[in-house]
């Protein structure tokens, strides 16, 4: 009766974990399917889940290649505004995530490290901040970063995004900072290592998964933001992707070049989920390179 039991158990939990994952990632293959398509099979509005006749006409479109199968050149300002809004969405996250990173390792690690008057009022503050609806700063941003001459450059958007995720990046490090044990950094120190030594040498790469956690999480809202993105920026000169999907209108209003949103929208993913394994590769590496041998 008990191996029974156990078996329907772990049947139920294998049907339920196949529903869960058909439920997650049928959107997602929608969307590749989707950009598969021709213009005329989305036209018409077909609803079968598989394209009719696929075609990589979307792809070379949006990447700015020559369209093999009509033999015409693809539209160079669709391709032309895409690729640098990419370039753009590359260079503001990996600005802002490696500034955030930096001064959130420093800042999480003086919170977890030193006893001063007012740690918890800055770790409230800082999730207050953290917590702050978006929308509302956009009509102050926007008039300060004209006056300032922030608009529409990277600096105007690279602030803002730091600005939300200081405080998530520090709330993850101090939790992990809080978990090594101290006596590593004080043996570390008479053994004669300065504190900035100790500091770089033994506390980071034990904290490595938190750091690399908070690198995830900060690159991912400055990659997906939209709000700010769309709002302080009024050409491709600093648009990021999701600010210039927006724009993917087409020749006709009323029928929008669904084939191109679905594949910009794939093409897009490919990069953050090729950086997830390698952030999950530097984990592990952290969690290894951290240890200490017996």
């Amino acid at each position: 009766m008990a191996m029974q039991s156990d078996t329907k158990t772990k049947a139920g939990t294998a049907v339920g974990f196949v529903l869960i994952l058909v439920w997650c990632l049928l959107p997602v293959a929608w969307i590749i399917s989707l950009s598969f398509k021709g213009a005329a099979e989305t036209a018409a509005g077909s609803p079968q889940f598989l394209p009719k006749d696929p075609t990589l006409d979307n792809y070379k479109t949006v990447l700015g290649v020559g369209n093999l199968s009509s033999g015409d050149a693809p539209d160079p300002a669709v391709s032309d505004d895409f690729l640098r809004a990419l370039l753009n969405s590359f260079g503001i996250a990996l600005v802002a995530t490696l500034l955030s990173v930096v001064f959130a390792t420093l800042a999480a690690y003086a919170i977890a490290r030193l006893e001063f008057r007012g740690k918890r009022l800055v770790l409230s503050i800082a999730l207050a901040i953290a917590m702050f609806p978006v929308v509302s700063l956009v009509g102050p941003l926007f008039d300060m970063w004209r006056t300032f001459h922030l608009f529409n450059t990277w600096p105007g958007l690279i602030i803002p995004y730091m600005t939300f995720t200081l405080p998530l990046a520090i709330w993850t490090l101090t939790a992990f900072f809080r978990e090594i044990p101290w006596e590593m950094e004080q043996a570390a120190q008479v053994d004669g290592a300065t504190s900035w030594q100790a500091f770089r040498k033994v506390i980071v790469p034990l904290a490595a998964p938190g750091v690399f956690t908070a690198a995830i999480l900060t690159f991912f809202f400055a990659w997906n933001e939209f709000v700010l993105a769309i709002s302080l920026t009024s050409t491709t000169g600093s648009r990021t992707v999701p600010a210039q999907l927006s724009f993917f209108v087409g020749p006709d209003p009323f029928n929008p070049p669904y084939g191109q949103l679905a594949t910009a929208s794939v093409v897009v993913t490919v990069p953050i989920i090729v950086i997830v394994l390698l952030f999950q590769r530097k984990i592990v590496a952290g969690l290894t390179s951290g240890a200490v041998k017996g």
